[in-house]
């Protein structure tokens, strides 16, 4: 079972969801089951790298990462895998850095483009290895009908779950003759805003969830 950690900021962040009017919503968009986690230490310990990421479709549900109505971004959550000493050294060395993540909202364009609107600052991810945690936004993101949540990871971030069923897939910013590119850096940072998510990865879980009030 995992150990739901709430990071700093929780306070504020609670304070604004009870403060919300009774007729705003308050939902998770790609809620996790407590049996979604990262897929390290496993033997295969994988990990998402140098790229922008969304979770397109889990079995049957299609589009969960997108958002049903206009609101705000309030905290996003991480369901981390554990990797082993060897393994941590192993991604930091050759991915340039520890551990990184960041919430970002991508808004849609034709044929798989997309366009960062809004991002969460750049969150360090070691101190939460093995855990479930939460992480409340102080400046919330401002989000429309149909926005996607995604998250960018310059350096490396266990967040895979491994070994799904086929009609369970993600996307990444990455060339599209680069899929298999581990290497090249494809997240979108700083002036880079925009690309083409035409690479899909089945079988996979990218282990994230986002909280959103929606607009009353």
């Amino acid at each position: 079972m995992h150990r739901l950690f709430i990071a700093i900021g929780a306070v504020l962040t609670l304070f604004a969801i009870a403060a919300t009017p009774a007729s705003a919503r308050l939902e998770e968009l790609g809620a996790m089951e407590e049996t979604v986690k990262g897929s390290c230490p496993d033997k295969e310990c994988r990990a998402i790298t140098r790229t922008t990421a969304y979770q397109a479709k889990v079995g049957e549900k299609r589009g969960l990462m997108t958002v049903p109505r206009d609101g705000r971004i309030v905290a996003f959550t991480l369901a981390l895998g554990k990797p082993g000493p060897k393994q941590a050294e192993f991604f930091t060395e050759t991915f340039g850095g520890a551990a990184q993540a960041a919430v970002v909202v991508l808004r849609p364009g034709k044929s798989l483009n997309y366009t960062v609107v809004a991002k969460g600052p750049m969150t360090t991810l070691t101190d939460y290895f093995g855990q479930t945690a939460q992480f409340p936004l102080v400046r919330t993101l401002r989000v429309r009908k149909n926005d996607v949540i995604g998250i960018t990871v310059p350096t490396w971030a266990p967040l895979l779950q491994l070994s799904l069923p086929g009609d369970t897939s993600w996307r990444s910013s990455q060339a599209k003759d680069g899929c298999a590119d581990t290497q090249t850096q494809t997240a979108l940072l700083g002036s880079k805003t925009a690309a083409q998510f035409t690479c899909l990865f089945r079988n996979q879980r990218v282990t994230y969830s986002a909280t959103l009030v929606s607009t009353p």
